[in-house]
């Protein structure tokens, strides 16, 4: 009896680990709390460590061993396959490469709203020298002050921007700042109005009137709470139908990592057509929030993603920055044109 309840444990540790592991081959990434859970694969590292080692433990008493060492086995290979994903994905970069005449730098910080001072996302945005720059829970009166302070250092920006007035406080705007350099822009009728947009908390969808420059959004989807699901599930679906041209740049609070955005890809994608700049130079499994813990235990949930006409030479998880008052890092892409 007792071979049979460790056959069965050992079987029940597997699943668990699969799963945890690889969500999509069971096709649960975007359900509760398997979503939560594999946000944080460096959290998922040192839990399996761990239990490697109590499981080292109870192999010395005799009764138990041959369970605790198949436990072993598993987990040491769960720990090894996630910290394979999550170098394969990018464990850092330092530098940006140089800027050139074409590039386009892109920047997205979710500000936490009044937490971070407009000065600060100013001086850090020329510091980057951004020519896009997403601002998720920031208001249109603190990014034209970002603006004007941008333009007192010399880099001017276009502000622009969506709201919910319903959503509480500041996490019901979404500004976006864009250098003059690529043309005029125009918000969408429909992502202002909130007819064709993100569920609770606003995306902006800027198109160029002007120019050839791309369409940018701003993405901010709502967090996946247990009792949102539906919603985050929604907004994802949202934010990959919004990249079905060629020339578009994404950058926002996904509230996602790339896990939860299997088979939301087309034509090999990430997002509808955008693909992750983060993962492709890096960094995509370089924690953007939590700012308070430690980057590589933390969830890479803010993304910079474009489609087929940018190709991405660099990024930087801005950790500087982490005692600014956001809970989220500065995630700074540079994008070359595609010929």
């Amino acid at each position: 009896m007792l071979r049979l309840l460790g056959i069965l444990g050992t079987v029940i540790c597997a699943i668990a680990a699969a799963v945890l592991t690889w969500p999509s081959f069971f096709k649960l990434e975007r359900t509760f709390p398997v979503a939560q859970i594999v946000s944080f694969r460096g959290v998922l590292v040192i839990a399996f460590a761990i239990l490697v080692v109590v499981a080292l433990l109870l192999a010395i008493a005799r009764p138990l061993r041959w369970f605790a060492l198949s436990l072993a086995v598993i987990m040491a290979v769960a720990m090894i396959a996630n910290v394979a994903i999550v170098a394969t994905r990018g464990i850092g970069t330092e530098t940006l490469p140089a800027k050139t005449g074409s590039s386009i730098r892109v920047m997205t910080w979710n500000t936490a709203g009044s937490a971070t001072s407009p000065d600060s996302v100013a001086q850090i945005a020329v510091a980057m020298d951004a020519d896009i720059v997403t601002l998720p829970e920031t208001t249109i009166e603190t990014g034209e002050q970002v603006a004007i302070a941008m333009r007192d250092l010399g880099h001017p920006m276009w502000a622009y921007y969506t709201d919910y007035p319903s959503t509480e406080w500041d996490a019901g705007s979404t500004t976006l700042l864009i250098s003059p350099d690529l043309g005029e822009y125009a918000v969408i009728e429909s992502s202002v109005d909130g007819s064709s947009n993100t569920s609770t908390v606003p995306s902006a969808v800027a198109m160029p009137t002007s120019g050839d420059g791309p369409i940018v959004v701003a993405a901010h989807a709502v967090a996946p709470r247990q009792s949102y699901m539906q919603y985050w599930r929604y907004d994802l679906q949202w934010l990959a139908d919004q990249c079905v041209d060629d020339n578009v740049i994404m950058a926002g609070d996904f509230n996602a990592t790339i896990d939860h955005m299997t088979n939301l890809g087309v034509d090999g994608g990430t997002l509808g057509r955008c693909s992750d700049a983060a993962v492709a130079t890096g960094n995509g499994g370089v924690g953007t929030w939590s700012a308070q813990i430690p980057a590589l235990v933390g969830a890479p949930i803010d993304h910079v993603m474009a489609s087929s006409s940018w190709k991405p030479t660099g990024s930087l998880v801005l950790r500087s920055m982490d005692g600014s008052g956001s809970d989220h890092r500065p995630l700074i892409v540079q994008f070359e044109p595609v010929d």
